[in-house]
């Protein structure tokens, strides 16, 4: 039975080789291509994958300027002329209302503010909010920025103003004379 056994393996169950050793890419029925054979392929697929990355980043872009797009055709319709979100919040992130409601002041009607006031609580609320002596710089920075925008919108007033002033009154240059 053993011999039996034996026999059904091709070297008899000694453990030698039987005919020429092969190799697995002799095996293969696909031959194995060289570096330099495949470097059409690695350019091919960097060509894509970049095309790719691109066309993205484009399709983004596009997105994000009809949005902006659509944005300043509704303030343009809305009568917000000249930025007018932007203008509202301005820089600091404020609108004119939160601004006085951190500074404890009235908001500017037609275009006049009490600048010496505003100054005058921004002091206060300045000194009072000092990270030194206990205060919280998070509301420092806000009522500088409370500060700055109502002043921002005190100058757009005054530059209202003064253009009414010049239609009104016409347009007298300032010539110096030496």
């Amino acid at each position: 039975m053993v011999e039996q056994k034996l026999a059904m393996w091709p070297n008899g169950g000694t453990g030698q080789k039987v005919g020429p050793s092969l190799k697995s890419e002799e095996l293969s029925p696909f031959p194995r291509a060289k570096p330099y054979e495949q470097a059409h392929r690695l350019i091919t697929q960097l060509v894509f994958v970049g095309s790719r990355v691109v066309g993205r980043a484009f399709a983004e872009s596009w997105r994000q300027a009809s949005a902006m797009s659509k944005v300043k055709r509704l303030e343009e319709e809305s009568g917000k002329s000249s930025g007018g979100y932007s203008r509202n919040i301005a820089s600091s992130g404020l609108t004119v209302e939160e601004a006085c409601k951190i500074l404890n002041v009235k908001a500017p009607k037609g275009g006049k503010t009490d600048l010496e006031h505003v100054m005058e609580r921004y002091k206060r609320l300045f000194d009072a909010n000092d990270p030194k002596q206990g205060g919280s710089f998070y509301l420092q920075s806000k009522i500088v920025r409370a500060k700055d925008r109502i002043e921002l919108e005190a100058r757009e007033a005054e530059q209202v103003a003064a253009q009414e002033a010049e239609t009104r009154n016409g347009w007298n240059p300032r010539v110096y004379k030496q």
